[in-house]
């Protein structure tokens, strides 16, 4: 039941070209910006968008291949889907509208609206079985959607933005749920969201998608540990430097760092902008990697204080409004930058 395509798109101007690879029982998120391709991605898989190269197979069965002249149209690719509006049909209750897909396959209404009962009672929503989305709360009718995708017994399972039209208590809460009912899906799990959050809690592969191309593709705890873009980074909230390491030695453009552990050759470096300190002269002390710097930038963000430098190594760092006021910055003003080498966490380009 696994996933393997190579999707190949071409509409107007934007190019898609993207490898994607996913195992029944796994959720693999497609990250990215507006405008990087994440719906035509999933278009592709629905088959909605027709490849014009690559190939698309879903449990050994090709669906889409150009080259061949074979396509599969959308009704008969098995493959359940939520959309971010949930399109569910307004004239009918909740347990017709899980049944619409085993009548659809021609089921009789009587097994086909057990079958849909039963995945309510899955989804902890039974007691809506006889009321219409209209009268149905966002996490409800998420609920209702999710059961009438599953309800078909799907080989892959599509969520476009599951969560984004909740509000912040009942997304929380559903992300939650959601997780919990996805575990025993046996089909392959395709999240396209935005929201890094959303991948972080429900995914265990993550493939990051900019400008139609995909910039980063592996376990979550790969991708966050070690960001290889920029747009990565600033989704994990830390800082991303590209340079060439000659042991412990990383230059960055005109300027250097000071690693704990020693490299060779290209590679990116990590820093957390809490592990950055800000003074308002020169230090002194143990820290090995310390420089003035111009405050370009200050933003409350919580209970913390973003504070952006411009300097030898432009980085972000993070204090306490508290620590801040002590220090008396504000945007133009000179400081200096302090960071341990212990904090300089480098890998390989």
């Amino acid at each position: 039941m696994s996933l393997d395509a190579r999707l190949v798109v071409q509409q107007g101007s934007f190019a898609l070209d993207v490898e994607l690879a996913a195992e029944p029982g796994r959720i693999l998120a497609v990250l990215g910006p507006n405008g990087a391709g994440k719906s035509t991605i999933l278009g592709a898989i629905a088959g909605t968008v027709a490849l014009d190269a690559g190939r698309l197979a879903l449990a050994g069965r090709v669906l889409d291949d150009p080259s061949q002249g074979a396509f599969v149209v959308p009704e008969d690719r098995n493959i359940g889907l939520v959309p971010q509006d949930l399109l569910l049909f307004p004239h009918l209750d909740a347990v017709e509208n899980v049944a619409f897909g085993a009548r659809a396959r021609g089921a009789d209404r009587r097994s086909a609206r057990r079958l849909a009962t039963q995945w309510l009672e899955r989804l902890d929503v039974a007691e809506l079985a006889g009321r219409r989305p209209g009268s149905l709360s966002g996490g409800q009718a998420q609920r209702v959607a999710l059961a009438r995708a599953l309800a078909v017994e799907p080989d892959a399972l599509l969520l476009d933005e599951p969560l984004s039209a909740l509000d912040a208590g009942t997304r929380s809460r559903t992300r939650r749920d959601l997780r919990r009912w996805l575990a025993d899906v046996e089909a392959v799990t395709v999240l396209v969201t935005h929201d890094p959050l959303d991948a972080l809690t429900l995914a265990d592969e993550v493939a990051v998608v900019e400008d139609g191309r995909v910039a980063q593709h592996g376990p979550i705890a790969e991708v966050t540990t070690r960001p290889r873009t920029r747009y990565v980074a600033e989704l994990i909230g830390t800082n991303l430097l590209t340079g060439d390491a000659d042991g412990t030695d990383v230059r960055i453009g005109p300027a250097a760092l000071v690693a704990a552990d020693a490299h060779q050759g290209p590679v990116f470096a990590t820093v957390s902008p809490s592990a950055i300190s800000l003074h308002r002269h020169d230090p002194g002390g143990s820290a090995r990697n310390r420089w003035p710097a111009t405050v370009a930038d200050i933003e409350l963000v919580g209970d913390r204080v973003r504070v952006t430098t411009a300097g030898p190594v432009p980085l972000v760092a993070e204090v306490t409004p508290a620590a801040l006021h002590e220090l008396g910055l504000a945007a133009g003003d000179e400081a200096w930058v302090a960071l341990k080498a212990t904090e300089v966490h480098v890998y390989p380009r």
